[in-house]
């Protein structure tokens, strides 16, 4: 069985194919069942799943706003069907996914360990167009943004919070398992900077990993890597395993590691490959969970997906829309009349609580859209059982894997002209880091009484929420308008 075969993979169909719209369209609609019959029946009748994902989405949020018991049904339901129907594939044959809870462990991982050679930062700053703020600059910075709508106030005043406890910086106590340990939205360069202890999981790759242990060497916490052979240094070439195909081996791993294990998923892949490294990695924190009830979990929500958002949210976005340009108002009628409503729609209906910011961007796709959406319901889920979580909505950012998309890189480019921040990596790097770090000293947050207060706490969503346009609605023409940025 070749390598790619193995592991966590799609269910195969009545005609043999391994479908991941099949998949989709099925957990989506088993997600909304016992709240929703007739948004289940439209998602398992969708006869275009790729183009026709972002309705179905969207309903999974509508259909758990009226109470917090429907929302988290859905958040159940969705990852019970995701557990029945996905399998596991090995050398004998397949099973189901709920297996790899008590399977034994293909190999058993070691462990090596780097001390970074570095002074731990004693005091938070924030990288800012080449700069880095910190005291009252940082928190003039994070004043401004709160104005502009580009964070939720929520998300500004944790920041602050943190700052003013920098002992907080380095965990005490703590072990961060960064699954992604190279992933580029990942907190692992900055909390190894502040003198934190951090246990990173990845492919084994030689290259990814030499990058992975310098940045540990140059930082001023302890990175604790798995290696496939005991004794011996942290080494490229035996570091890392394939969370797809080794559950059980890297979940034994991490439940052995000292301090509370917080577990992070920074995990990211290309198409189809991304919903079974999410799902392996769901897999993983449940046995994981099994065996260490004391870990917390964390997660990066993508801010472009939807979203309950709260009565000033809406008002912001409001007064937007109202106050835009009289050039703005003179195009935007023609353009929303020939697009047929489609183009510079207003984001909310006036006076709507809560709102629904719809920030899906098809270019992405429905396995993107799924993959995200199952960390959102892992969330939901284990804060519903007393874990403390960790999920906050980051910034759009311009990382590679977006940048790699032209129409994406080009509306990134645009998107200023429409009330959205583009943010740098090396800012929503720690910017996201610090709010790991307030959220586990702080239980997770706030208890609310909804889940979608828990998601809409400290979002740092760029002003995709408060912008006087929904985002959908001006994504071509901030892409149009972004074209020669992005290509230079």
């Amino acid at each position: 069985m070749a390598d790619d075969d193995r592991g966590v993979q799609f269910p195969t169909g009545p005609d043999g194919r391994r479908s991941t719209a099949a998949l989709g369209r099925a957990v989506v609609a088993d997600a909304l069942r016992p709240v929703d019959a007739a948004g289940a029946l439209a998602a398992e009748h969708e006869t275009n799943w790729r183009a026709g994902y972002l309705t179905h989405f969207r309903r999974l949020v509508e259909a758990g706003l009226p109470s917090a018991e429907a929302a988290r049904s859905i958040a159940a339901s969705g990852l019970a069907s995701l557990h029945e129907r996905m399998r596991v594939a090995g050398d004998d044959g397949e099973t189901g996914l709920d297996a790899l809870t008590t399977a034994p462990a293909g190999r058993a991982l070691h462990t090596a360990e780097v001390t970074g050679t570095a002074e731990a930062e004693r005091e938070l700053s924030l990288p800012f167009h080449g700069d880095r703020l910190r005291g009252d600059a940082l928190l003039r910075r994070l004043d401004r943004w709160v104005e502009a709508g580009v964070l939720e106030p929520s998300c500004a005043e944790a920041v602050r919070t943190v700052a003013a406890h920098p002992e907080w910086l380095s965990l005490p106590d703590s072990t961060a398992v960064v699954l992604g340990a190279g992933a580029e939205m990942g907190p692992l360069t900055a909390l190894l900077r502040w003198g934190a202890r951090v246990a990173g999981v990845d492919l084994p790759r030689a290259p990814l990993w030499e990058r992975v242990l310098d940045t540990a060497r140059g930082g001023a916490g302890t990175l604790l890597v798995p290696m496939a052979e005991s004794g011996t240094q942290a080494d490229p070439r035996g570091a890392g395993g394939d969370l797809i195909a080794e559950v059980p081996a890297i979940a034994d791993w991490a439940a052995g590691l000292p301090g509370r294990p917080v577990v992070g998923n920074y995990v990211y892949a290309d198409g189809a490959t991304n919903v079974r490294v999410s799902t392996a990695v769901d897999a993983l924190t449940v046995r994981l969970l099994e065996a260490r009830p004391d870990a917390a979990l964390a997660f990066l929500a993508t801010p472009t997906d939807v979203f309950a958002v709260p009565a000033d949210a809406v008002e912001q976005s409001v007064r937007a829309y109202a106050g835009r340009s009289r050039s703005a108002k003179l195009l935007g009628r023609p353009l929303r009349t020939a697009s047929g409503g489609r183009l510079l729609r207003r984001a909310y209906v006036p006076g709507t609580d809560p709102g629904i910011a719809d920030s899906l961007v098809a270019q992405q796709g429905p396995n993107y859209a799924l993959a995200k959406r199952l960390q959102r319901w892992r969330a939901t889920v284990a804060r519903a059982s007393g874990s403390t979580v960790s999920m906050n909505v980051a910034p759009p950012t311009r990382t590679r894997s977006v940048l790699k998309n032209r129409a994406l890189a080009a509306a990134y480019a645009g998107a200023h002209r429409f009330g959205v921040e583009i943010f740098e990596p090396a800012t929503a790097n720690v910017l996201m880091a610090a709010l790991l770090v307030h959220d586990l000293h702080t239980g997770g947050g706030p208890e609310h009484e909804h889940p979608w207060q828990d998601e809409a706490y400290e979002a740092a969503h760029g002003g995709l929420w408060r912008a006087a346009y929904a985002p959908r609605s001006a994504l071509g023409l901030a892409a149009l308008l972004g074209y020669g940025a992005a290509r230079a």
